[in-house]
């Protein structure tokens, strides 16, 4: 048997009364946490989930996260983590390709969820998790979260699950066709947060951690919730990263471990206000999901006296792939080196490695590769072939083994930390009535890394204002996709073929 939720099970069985959570004034303490776990997966039971169902979760950073993730973990069921974002037919659309049967979402975005629900064929429950204190309406047919749990024992044995069962299934998607479902097994999230505690970190049970990073996505998931639960260590929360409130928590709480995306780091460093809190409690910090600006990095880490430790990983690989060790010297602009276990090789299109110094895709396997795409045979035989993850992207390996990423193979756009697909916002573009052509490309952007982009050329007769193409995004994306500036031109740069030329247009 292997279980993701014995990381917290274990945990709250060595140290039951070691406080696990907080959110400003609302502390829980590990047997809490795992006593409403518990109930969560008898309340699942009741309600029909059966082990190897699917059960979606569209929430922010709040004990309601870890408690329902690891609940439906529990009843053996797996966990979908939804971008809290995602506006309702993106929400249909991941229910339905997921075959999710029920649906937990926060009433801070229970519009989007529930018009997503009830256009979600297979999807049969709703349970709406509301603020303390809430009386606002929920849906016709949904239940609150406080309902679903009332008269359920805080006692469950867990669902004796395999190592290779699926545990989570994390969406992304690629330049063709819609996002999938990357499969990542209950041995592929265990081993990648143990291996980032006792390999990576050496996180200890005095830590406490700020998620700040949202735990939808597979960095905040592997990388703080499951490696500081694994350690007993504390987690401090903030459900939406803003400068002076991540600053205001770490002076507080005193908070040791910190990860984030580059542009935290940009906006913690560069506040007008930042002078005024005390951060010297930070021990490690992570960076991931985007490369760190050297000058960002050296800057911060001469300002608090730490280290920015940077790694480089995707949602197929659980995340993590490789990093800067800490017994080993770090390099600035490296993602490192592959981390216990895991192998990375920069190859050229015939699958060969490449020599040091030139550029080649990276490719990985190991213990953190996921078993596929969910219900895409094809696309996971494309990506993992001769047992070797094909990422897209594009590096070169120093003489001493470090990873140098230089570009992408693909057209995605990483805005702040997210993955944004050009294709998707491309599609929305050109549903619009006066759009004949669209391109959407990544634009440099001090804080964010990349910005959004799109250029367009109208049809004959046609026109549109920039900030009308950009509503008309804004209503059909969710808000870290949609483009911030639109260029019009009267035609777009293009191959022989008619093919679009992005690096002409970039």
């Amino acid at each position: 048997m292997l279980n993701l939720a014995l990381l917290l099970e274990q945990s709250a069985r060595r140290n039951p009364g070691k406080l696990a959570v907080i959110l400003d004034d609302y502390k829980l303490r590990y047997a809490e946490v795992n006593g409403a776990a518990n109930k969560v997966a008898n309340a699942l039971v009741q309600m029909g989930v059966q082990p190897g169902d699917k059960v979606a979760i569209m929430l922010p950073n709040t004990p309601h996260f870890p408690i329902c993730y690891y609940g439906i973990l529990k009843a053996g069921a797996t966990v979908v983590p939804l971008n809290v974002l995602l506006k309702h037919g993106e929400v249909q659309y991941h229910l339905e390709d997921s075959d999710s049967v029920a649906l937990i979402a926060f009433e801070g975005f229970i519009q989007e969820a529930a018009q997503g629900f009830r256009g979600a064929e297979g999807c049969r429950s709703l349970v709406v998790v509301q603020a303390p204190g809430s009386a606002n309406p929920i849906p016709d047919g949904a239940t609150t979260f406080n309902q679903m749990m009332a008269d359920h024992s805080p006692a469950f044995d867990t669902v004796q699950t395999g190592p290779g069962d699926t545990a989570v299934i994390l969406y992304t998607s690629g330049t063709t066709g819609r996002p999938k479902g990357a499969e990542l097994s209950h041995f592929n999230m265990f081993f990648n947060a143990m291996v980032g505690v006792e390999k990576l970190l050496n996180v200890k049970d005095d830590e406490i951690g700020l998620a700040v990073l949202p735990l939808f996505h597979s960095f905040g998931q592997t990388c703080v919730m499951n490696a500081l639960l694994y350690a007993g260590a504390t987690i401090t929360m903030l459900p939406r990263f803003e400068p002076l409130k991540a600053m205001e928590i770490i002076q507080r709480d005193k908070v040791t471990y910190f990860a984030g995306v580059p542009t935290m780091y940009f906006y913690l460093l560069n506040h007008p206000e930042a002078g005024g809190y005390d951060l010297s409690s930070l021990r490690l910090c992570v960076s991931g999901g985007s490369a760190m600006p050297v000058e960002v990095m050296h800057a911060f880490n001469a300002k608090h006296n730490v280290t920015i430790m940077e790694g480089y990983g995707l949602s197929e690989t659980s995340p993590v792939a490789s990093f800067n060790h800490l017994d080993r010297p770090t390099k600035p602009g490296s993602i490192g080196t592959p981390i216990w276990g895991v192998e990375m090789r920069a190859v050229d299109p015939e699958g060969t490695s490449v020599p040091a110094g030139e550029l080649g895709e990276i490719v990985i396997r190991g213990h953190n590769v996921m078993k596929g795409y969910y219900k895409r045979p094809e696309a996971s035989a494309e990506s993992i072939r001769g047992g070797w993850f094909h990422t897209g992207d594009l590096a070169k390996v120093d003489a001493d083994g470090y990873f140098f990423i230089v570009d992408r193979v693909k057209d995605m756009i990483i805005r702040g930390g997210f993955n944004v697909y050009p294709r998707e916002i491309e599609e929305v573009l050109y549903g619009h009535p006066a759009v004949a052509e669209a391109a959407v490309i990544g634009v440099h952007d001090q804080a964010l890394g990349e910005e959004v982009k799109a250029v367009v050329a109208f049809k004959p007769g046609q026109s549109a204002s920039e900030q009308d193409l950009i509503g008309y995004c804004k209503e059909r994306l969710a808000a870290y996709k949609y483009p911030r500036s639109i260029e019009v031109r009267d035609t777009l740069p293009k191959t022989a073929t008619g093919k679009i030329l992005k690096r002409e247009l970039k």
